[in-house]
């Protein structure tokens, strides 16, 4: 008999204005439970995670924690106020006499506790917060992304520790090698419910999309039932038959079944577009020194970077990794050496600190007013790549909706920030890309397509970034800042970088690379091997393809509305002929639209 969780949530309710972010929400949580908590930004997973630790009281619903049971919650901002040193605040929970425990765990994490949080990065911040978690020996944790901001030797010492810890844990995390290795059970919060399965995060995306071609092939079968309905129903009202109440209701039933499915938000529609190709030289760097009151960051360091290279650069916090990125593009200088930019750069900055997004300011101002971008039609459309658009239609593209315009960007959660930013930034054609941690707070389908769009962009890559599946699958070169002024080129990504050191790199689930540009040669016709997956074009037009569905059964239901009106031809002929020749026109292109998505999801399903 399995042991009673030692956390339950039953019933849960909660919303903040408009459609509910939940609404009966059970799960249970026990000892040993190893559990990754995912959904798309904006689901509620930290709010949820916030319910299960008592910080957050739900509209309805209960919490129970068995009595006696200890359960802790680390933050994504905690906070460190009325506490002189980090030692201090990791340690205060713990007697005198235990003290070593904050001390160890300090110690592993790489965090030195005599630095006061006024003064503490964002890093330091999140390892005391650790740290204070992991000595006061809980019996459930709940972490909600323990891996922002700490270095990859600070995330594989954590990964180690819970891997063997016997406390259970339920986390929340955009690190695909973290939770792939640490996770047995998911929980899946999509659309206000909550879906769990009991195998780790390595298998989630099989289940996920799973579960959404089910859920596609219902709804596509339910809206084919519809249009016979109603096509019974304009036909019978055409012959000016009696109407069978009972079909007139079956159709009312379905189409209320329908609308009242809420169907799932398609992914970011993120797009990159290179504009004039620089020269064959990016960036050329040769015998470069940079120090800091007399502290060696890099030293004798030379590198040629052509157009179309991914370089990542890695390395502990405090390393250098910025300073070496702003010499490599010209925004610093060097004590020596020489720095040779090449030709026609163009380039386009993401940085960690999100510095070019001003909290005070609303999202419209924030996309229209911008400089790099340009303002037209009264400072209501954006410069698209060289097109307008308008600023509501822009911003939906990047999953925000119409009253998050006018907000604050302050208001925003950090992967929404990610967003805003990504949306500035891809706005503008550029050659070249400067991505300083991209990867931070972004969810798993926003960061799978950020992935492809940068493997098919023309132009060049230098990414800083501690998500090691993200460097594996993006990055074909990979500066290593090993400490003194050592920062070594290794050729491939994380795991060819460890490779080449001689250390082996835990057992995690293969991930696809992408290759560097320029692409090879072309092979042969007969060599080359066959997609395993659809286009990036096909593989769009299959997402927007349900809601071009869905606007077409909306337009329809209207027309047939309209005519469902026995006295319409006699009071208006010509209005008659105009809605009959829409409703013919707009059934063909649902026709056609429905086809165009079985023979695309055929496709996919083929080359699955």
């Amino acid at each position: 008999m399995a042991p009673a969780p030692l956390l339950t949530l039953t019933g849960i309710a909660l919303g903040f204005g408009g459609r509910p972010l939940f609404q009966d929400v059970s799960l249970a949580l026990g000892a040993g439970d190893r559990v990754a908590l995912v959904g798309r930004n904006g689901s509620g997973k930290s709010t949820l995670m916030k319910i299960a630790a008592g910080l957050v009281e739900p509209d309805a619903g209960e919490r129970f924690v068995q009595p006696g049971a200890r359960v802790s919650y680390l933050p994504q901002d905690p906070d460190l106020s009325g506490f002189a040193t980090l030692a201090d605040y990791a340690g205060a929970d713990l007697d005198p006499a235990e003290r070593w425990k904050a001390e160890a765990a300090m110690d592993g994490l790489g965090l030195k506790g005599d630095a006061t949080p006024a003064t503490a990065s964002g890093g330091e911040r999140r390892r005391a917060a650790l740290a204070r978690l992991i000595a006061s020996e809980p019996d459930l944790m709940l972490l909600d992304e323990p891996t922002n901001h700490l270095d990859i030797a600070a995330i594989e010492w954590l990964e180690d520790w819970l891997d063997t810890t016997s406390t259970g844990f339920a986390l929340i995390s955009h690190d695909r090698t973290f939770l792939s290795r640490l996770t047995r059970a998911t929980l899946w919060i999509d659309r206000g419910e909550i879906r769990r399965q009991e195998r780790g995060f390595a298998r989630f995306e099989e289940w996920r999309d799973k579960l959404w071609e089910e859920e596609e092939a219902q709804r596509h079968k339910l809206d084919r039932l519809i249009k016979e309905e109603a096509r019974w129903a304009v036909e019978g009202i055409s012959a000016r038959r009696t109407r069978n109440q009972g079909r007139v209701r079956r159709l009312a039933a379905l189409r209320e079944e329908r609308s009242a499915q809420i169907r799932r938000i398609g992914p970011a529609a993120l797009a990159l577009e290179a504009g004039e190709r620089s020269g064959k030289l990016v960036v050329e760097a040769e015998n470069v020194a940079k120090s800091f009151g007399g502290r060696s960051i890099v030293s004798g360091f030379s590198i040629r970077i052509q157009r179309g290279d991914r370089v990542a650069l890695v390395g502990p916090n405090g390393a250098g990794k910025t300073t070496l990125l702003k010499l490599l593009t010209g925004a610093m200088e060097s004590d020596t050496g020489r720095i040779r930019l090449g030709k026609n750069l163009t380039p386009a900055v993401f940085d960690q600190n999100r510095e070019a997004l001003d909290p005070d300011r609303s999202l419209w101002e924030t996309l229209t007013d911008d400089r790099h971008i340009g303002a037209r039609g009264g400072h209501d459309q954006v410069m698209v790549r060289g097109q307008p658009r308008h600023v509501i239609a822009y911003l939906k593209d990047f999953l925000f909706d119409e009253r998050q315009a006018r907000g604050p960007v302050g208001a925003l959660s950090g992967g929404e920030r990610a967003r805003l930013l990504l949306a500035k930034i891809m706005a503008r054609e550029s050659n070249l890309l400067v991505l300083d941690e991209p990867t931070n707070d972004l969810d798993v389908e926003t960061l799978d397509l950020l992935q492809e769009l940068l493997a098919d962009y023309d132009g060049t890559v230098l990414l800083v970034s501690h998500d090691r599946d993200f460097i594996d699958r993006v990055a074909a070169t990979t500066i290593a800042m090993e400490g003194d002024g050592k920062a070594i080129v290794y050729a491939g990504g994380w795991s060819d970088y460890r490779a080449q050191r001689g250390e082996r790199e835990p057992a995690k689930p293969a991930a696809p690379k992408a290759q560097a540009k320029p692409q090879p040669k072309p092979q042969p016709e007969a060599a080359k091997a066959p997609p395993k997956k659809l286009s990036y074009k096909d593989q769009r037009r299959l997402d927007m393809l349900p809601g071009e569905i869905d606007r077409l059964t909306g337009e329809i239901a209207k027309l047939e509305a309209l005519l469902a009106d026995p006295d319409l031809y006699a009071r208006d002929a010509d209005k008659f002929a105009k809605a009959t020749a829409a409703l013919e026109q707009r059934q063909k292109a649902l026709e056609d639209a429905e086809t165009e998505w079985l023979e695309l999801e055929e496709a996919r399903e083929a080359l699955g």
